[in-house]
């Protein structure tokens, strides 16, 4: 008798080519005991769940694929329709809002192809659900004529979820609250759920990141185990623990990081050689610690990656840990990973070596205090590190080499204005910040580039599979995009159907002096595909190298502690690894799908954080910065305030305005006025709405525009304008 397992099952519907019932299924395993009725029953609900099999209306068994569906996971919008996006690739289907009465955004589902919309999208629709992604939703209570409710926080979620009285326990109108499903929507019925938990008031201090913690699904309490298990190595490294390995204690080793940073991964050092520079990179040794398989491992691999948000750090490994063991802290003896190289004038590594080594952090610098040292050579402050200060100007020397490679190898460089929340004691936000980078935060930058560089390549001269940092450039539709917009407003991009990472850098640079600069950069980051983890390599082209991995982060990236397992079983063959290429191809998928989930979170909690900041300012004018333009309106940054709102455009002046997708401009049918990139308005915030996590302006008076040859956004022939 044949085995019943799921190959031989795909494979017998591949031969017969034709959909089959159960009991043609049996006969054709001969099978005649009940036992092994029910294990194929078991292992056809298995296959229909992954998506590989589809139950028909006759009641029969057919492959997925033959039946023209589609299998793939549900990206909701806050518009209420969606898109499924394939699991075997290719364009994504459209889903009406009708189709997303049933499923919810993470669902995994069987859709078809149903026809084409009226934008040329392929249209599609359910045929069945394959997998719920959402168990619990976070959301905000309201009880409204006897009948109660859960309105999702998550803009994706667009089902209000009913609760009955009985399952609505201490929860107010208007309290944050998670909710269990126990019915899911179709199509006559709305979702039902369960208050589990009250969170408490919407504007509690500190309410905004519990919510992007819950929403997001984040992994924010250890388990006991894992924290008893991190505090048995105590809070000093081992005598034991130091032996075998090279001893750096002498070598002045610095950290450079923020200001508020208490996770110290990385140290630096540079000596001058007659060809060049060596450079030491020292990390931390994560993986001395966290064993493959142990309770600490299996909880750093489910989160993947630590979250940073404006109040709090949910770390990937216990604090024992990140911000002690681990953390090279200054003047405390540290097992580390180093990579040294040796580097040429030119930039160029030229050799690089692994080991396992012993370290004592000479000083922990801020990257303020660094550039006060190296480029501003103010007094003062090499005063107080003269005896680092020497040691400092070779790395900044280096870092000068450094700069002129990766200008050679031509990587793409992106001028990004981030910001940062500045809270107060009560937790309330003070002020937005601009984050302001110095030659410091680069120098650190490159000396971590060369070393990731440097790992890739010596796991692949050694034929070791790891997870590479990988970068696959332009999209087709997100260079046609580009290519669109960029003949509109005077500017192309060479290359041909595969630009190359020195065309990009040609086209900033030319943009980098025009007013439109910022959208163009906008343009150029949403023609390029997102990095991620794989064991495949496939180099990383925004920095323009054909092998890159993360070395120099293990205390906060799973990736970085795999590369360290890999490299010290290259160092030291009894070190275990044995990772296998299927592996670390689902780990890959999983830790990219982290950090895309960390990024999401904070970006939620920092934008209610910018909302909440203006609730006082509703009716109070400033002057922005026109940053993007739609055929809805304008996006403004105000300049003082650096919060980005929306004007519509019926807030614009008493006009028709019509948009002009080529030149990316709004302009006004009778008055004439167009609007772009660049331009400053003076606005009135209007409304802001917490839950929708949107600020609204209205124009007020007239507005500046740049001279119409400055802002380069009106055709060829464009002149250089102020670079902002």
């Amino acid at each position: 008798m044949i085995e019943i397992n799921r190959e031989n099952l795909l494979a017998l519907f591949e031969r017969r080519g034709v959909p089959m019932s159960f009991d043609a299924i049996s006969a054709a395993f001969e099978l005649d005991a009940s036992p092994q009725r029910k294990h194929l029953h078991g292992v056809l609900r298995e296959l229909q769940r992954n998506g590989d099999l589809l139950r028909n209306r006759a009641g029969e068994y057919g492959l997925t694929q033959r039946m023209d569906l589609v299998r793939g996971r549900v990206i909701g919008h806050r518009d209420g329709y969606g898109f499924l996006v394939p699991d075997e690739g290719g364009p994504d289907l459209f889903l009406s809002p009708r189709q997303m009465r049933s499923i919810m955004h993470g669902d995994r589902i069987v859709g078809r192809v149903v026809g084409i919309d009226d934008r040329g999208r392929a249209e599609g629709a359910l045929v069945e659900v394959l997998e719920r992604a959402v168990r619990q939703v976070v959301g905000r209570y309201v009880y409204e004529a006897g009948v109660g409710l859960v309105v999702p926080d998550e803009s994706r979620l667009r089902h209000d979820i009913l609760i009955a009285q009985a399952d609505a326990g201490a929860a107010g109108n208007g309290d944050i609250v998670v909710v269990e499903i126990l019915e899911y929507p179709d199509k006559q019925r709305r979702a039902v759920g369960r208050v589990v938990e009250v969170m408490g008031a919407h504007m509690a201090p500190g309410m905004e990141v519990d919510i992007a913690i819950r929403s997001h699904d984040l992994p924010a309490e250890f388990p006991q185990s894992v924290l008893d298990e991190a505090a048995r190595f105590g809070a000093a490294v081992r005598p034991a623990a130091k032996r075998g390995r090279e001893d750096l204690r002498e070598l002045p080793l610095v950290t450079i990081d923020g200001a508020d940073a208490r996770d110290f991964d990385d140290a630096v050092h540079a000596r001058a050689t007659p060809s060049g520079w060596k450079l030491f990179v020292a990390i931390a040794d994560v993986a001395a610690y966290v064993k493959s398989g142990s309770a600490l491992d299996v909880e750093a691999e489910r989160r993947g990656n630590s979250v940073y948000f404006p109040d709090r750090v949910i770390p990937m490994l216990p604090e024992a840990l990140s911000n002690g063991l681990c953390s090279l802290r200054p003047d405390e003896d540290r097992l580390c990973m180093v990579c040294e190289m040796l580097v040429g004038r030119d930039g160029s590594v030229r050799r690089a070596r692994f080991f396992e080594g012993l370290m004592r952090s000479h000083a922990r610098l801020t990257y303020d205090e660094m550039a006060a040292i190296v480029v501003d050579r103010d007094r003062d402050a090499r005063l107080a590190r003269a005896a680092l200060a020497p040691h400092l100007d070779e790395l900044y020397a280096l870092f000068a080499a450094l700069v002129k490679a990766r200008q050679r190898r031509g990587a793409l460089e992106l001028d990004t204005q981030e910001t940062r929340i500045v809270l107060g004691a009560s937790g309330k936000v003070e002020r937005v910040a601009p984050l302001l980078r110095n030659d410091a935060h680069r120098i650190i930058e490159e000396c971590m580039v060369a070393a990731n560089v440097a790992a890739a390549r010596h796991v692949i001269k050694r034929k070791t599979s790891v997870l590479f940092r990988v970068h696959d450039g332009a999209k087709p539709d997100g260079l046609d995009a580009l290519r669109i917009y960029l003949a509109g407003v005077g500017l192309t991009l060479a290359g041909g159907a595969k630009p190359q990472p020195k065309h990009y850098l040609a086209l900033l640079n030319k943009a980098r002096a025009r007013l439109d600069s910022a959208l163009i950069q906008v343009m150029v980051l949403r023609s390029l595909s997102q990095a991620v983890y794989s064991p495949e390599n496939i180099g990383h082209f925004g920095l323009a190298l054909d092998a890159y991995a993360h070395f120099t982060s293990p205390i906060r990236r799973y990736a970085d502690l795999v590369l360290h397992r890999a490299l010290k079983h290259l160092i030291n063959r009894r070190a275990p690894y044995g990772y296998s290429h299927e592996r670390l191809s689902s780990m890959g998928e999983h830790v990219s799908m982290t950090e895309r989930r960390a990024d999401d979170a904070t970006r939620d909690a920092i934008n209610w954080l910018k909302c909440e900041y203006m609730l006082d300012k509703v009716g109070q004018e400033f002057m922005g910065r026109v940053t993007g333009v739609a055929a809805f309106g304008l996006f403004v940054s105000l300049e003082d305030l650096h919060v980005e709102g929306l004007a519509h455009v019926s807030q614009l002046g008493h006009d028709y305005f019509h948009f002009d997708p080529a030149r990316q401009v709004l302009q006004g049918e009778r008055s004439g006025e167009h609007f772009g990139v660049g331009d400053t308005l003076r606005v009135r915030v209007v409304r802001v709405d917490l839950d929708e996590r949107k600020v609204d302006f209205e124009r007020v008076g007239g507005g500046s525009r740049a001279p119409r040859e400055e802002r380069g956004a009106r055709g060829r022939g464009a002149r250089r304008g102020r670079r902002r």
